[in-house]
């Protein structure tokens, strides 16, 4: 581009000679080769001052079904789906949107890929830590129905904190054939805490 070669002019820069003619006074450089071993240099230095265990501020840049990639400053990590929360996350665009910065978890590097697995969910308290001392059984609850399976229907009462109604427990009279018979994913439900289950 002319104008960026205007740029350059009057400027010392670094070249790498790629042809040099002496009987003809024909010498010709290649500038763009210089800059990419020093941006690998410098990438290769931002790698080498990460560690696992790592707490790093990031931007995502992009959203993926299974994630979003985290622009830790000039190279992405991926912080996948599972590691966002610690309840379910169906689509990461449903909690993080593209230009959000985030703090996350370094909790893996591969030197040979150059890829970064990212944690969020791992710097937030973890949810089951406290159930004892906040629910005892007997206690009534409300929740969202988040899915069901042939013997029962999970249901979120807290982020990250699932019950299970099993069928058996659906209803006091007529015999349940299947827990869609009764409840459907989004429904909220009351239910009382019983011990290795709930009761609708």
């Amino acid at each position: 581009d002319a104008a960026e070669l205007e740029k350059l002019v009057g400027m010392e820069i670094t070249c790498r000679i790629t042809k040099l003619d002496v009987m003809e006074e024909d010498v010709v450089v290649d500038r763009r080769v210089v800059l990419e071993e020093q941006a690998r240099g410098l990438q290769e230095g931002r790698y080498a001052a990460m560690k696992e265990g790592d707490v790093v501020g990031g931007k995502v840049r992009s959203l993926v079904p299974y994630g979003a990639f985290v622009d830790l400053g000039g190279m992405d990590g991926l912080l996948h789906v599972s590691d966002i929360a610690h309840s379910r996350v169906q689509k990461p665009e449903d909690v993080l949107a593209v230009g959000q910065e985030l703090l996350v978890k370094i909790l893996k590097i591969d030197l040979e890929t150059k890829k970064i697995s990212l944690g969020l969910k791992q710097l937030q308290a973890e949810p089951w830590a406290t159930v004892p001392e906040r629910f005892q059984a007997g206690q009534r609850v409300t929740g969202t129905v988040t899915r069901l399976q042939d013997f029962g229907a999970f249901v979120e009462i807290e982020p990250g904190i699932e019950g299970l109604i099993h069928i058996s427990e659906m209803s006091w009279g007529k015999k349940v054939r299947h827990p869609s018979d009764v409840v459907k994913p989004g429904d909220r439900v009351d239910a009382v805490i019983q011990i290795g289950g709930a009761h609708v």
